[in-house]
């Protein structure tokens, strides 16, 4: 038995332990994990692992961050790095550092985790980042959701992910999700937040459901690229139209360059506006001529035209489109939106040039197929820009689980408001009685 321990309590109880136990104490390290591995070169059979949820690593960035960049895939962070307020991914990353090469054996790893690594992050951040390493290298074997308050400290709903380089051959290439969530039994007597635990019988189950590896109700068996999704980028043509009104006369006046132009200025401008009060053009050029010929003398500053420009345009779709010096049509920033696109079901292995398969035909035809079905009948002229498309993973554990509960009808919560309004009639009745 090997372990590493930052709290110098619990450091103390399980070297004690170990002597208890008759095993070698000094195979426990103190230090933090993230910055001091204290058992480099060391490989082995099962690493368990139940981490603090949402502990800080800024204390050891410098140390963390330095090992990414300089060491990457030959030290331990080489995938990403999560988010700086919570390092549950560290410690995975780290266990997995310590697993055996497949032909020495290969290694098995259980770690608890509450459902941020699941999939906070969007794509290609450094949690998506490390779920795609770990999926598309076919670690990750099961995720195992557990049931709410069932430790001490907190009250949240726990999961945890088994990652294996060995898999046993039926399970290559796929994810088992296991649903465990109602197997629990309430306590007597609750201790902090821990009001539930599983028993015996429970825990059984829970063991047959992952071993039998069969679909069924608590459980569900995904190709591994069912996790990943293609993030892309969907633009609408820009269409404008210039008009002098209420509304678009305050916008000019509102603007930073405008408001820095001396009272006389502003005055001429106004009433430059004012008289063409009413008027619409299809046409930039054609709104600034009319307005530069009653604005010539004043001899206003490029920011300052391109202030009015901004504050006079309004969204037309019955306008023309607007296009650039390759007659392509330009991408209205405001109606820019993006939608995720599941990956295609085709082999994928781990491969650090992510832009590379971005553009493979494969993934065009899918983004083409999703941007025919799903976007051009709603929106005919929109197209997606291949040059942002990013790829992401997460496990959307719950939704594969979800059973739509239909509503109650509307006759009987009518039937149950009459109900109640009946009650508090009588009740009012006998307080003024």
């Amino acid at each position: 038995m090997f372990g590493q321990e930052l709290n110098a309590e619990t450091y103390a109880i399980c070297r004690s332990d170990m002597m208890l136990k008759g095993q070698d104490a000094s195979h426990i390290a103190y230090g933090n994990s993230f910055s001091e591995d204290n058992h480099p070169g060391h490989r082995f059979d099962y690493l368990l692992a139940n981490p603090p949820f949402g502990v800080e690593w800024k204390k050891v960035q410098d140390e963390v961050r330095g090992e990414h960049e300089t060491r990457g895939f030959d030290g331990r962070f080489g995938a990403g790095l999560p988010r700086i307020n919570d390092g549950s991914f560290l410690f995975l990353q780290h266990m997995i550092s310590k697993m055996k090469s497949p032909e020495e054996g290969g290694s098995r790893v259980a770690i608890v985790f509450n459902a941020s690594p699941l999939f906070t992050g969007g794509a290609e951040s450094g949690e998506s980042e490390i779920r795609r390493w770990i999926i598309e290298n076919d670690w990750l074997e099961a995720v195992v959701a557990l049931p709410d308050q069932l430790f001490y400290n907190t009250g949240i709903s726990t999961y945890f992910w088994i990652v294996a380089n060995r898999k046993d051959p039926a399970r290559r290439g796929k994810v088992q999700l296991v649903d465990a969530r109602q197997y629990f039994t309430r306590m007597r007597r609750s201790l902090g937040e821990k009001r539930k635990e599983i028993s015996a019988t429970q825990i059984d189950e829970i063991t047959r459901l992952y071993g039998a590896f069969e679909e069924g109700e608590r459980v569900k068996v995904l190709p591994k690229e069912a996790f990943g999704f293609m993030r892309i980028t969907v633009e609408r043509p820009l269409r404008l139209r210039w008009e002098i009104s209420d509304e678009t006369i305050g916008a000019v006046e509102a603007a930073k360059p405008v408001r820095k132009l001396d009272d006389e200025e502003r005055e001429a401008l106004r009433a430059a506006l004012d008289e063409r009060r009413g008027m619409s053009f299809t046409e930039e050029k054609h709104m600034t001529q009319a307005l530069g010929e009653a604005l010539r003398d004043l001899d206003l500053p490029k920011p300052v035209w391109k202030a009015i420009c901004a504050g006079l345009a309004a969204r037309d779709e019955e306008a023309p489109i607007f296009t650039n010096g390759k007659g392509d049509p330009k991408p209205d920033r405001e109606l820019r939106d993006n939608e995720n696109v599941p990956l295609p079901s085709e082999p994928i292995t781990y491969d650090e040039n992510l832009a590379g398969r971005v553009g493979s035909l494969t993934y065009r035809s899918a983004i083409d197929d999703y941007l025919r079905d799903e976007v051009l009948p709603y929106v005919p002229h929109a197209w997606v820009d291949y040059e942002k498309t990013k790829i992401g993973y997460e496990i959307p554990l719950t939704r594969h689980f979800y059973k739509y509960v239909p509503p109650r009808p509307l006759e009987e919560i009518d039937q149950e408001i009459e109900a109640l309004e009946e009650d508090i009639k009588r009740l009012l009745e006998e307080v003024t009685r």
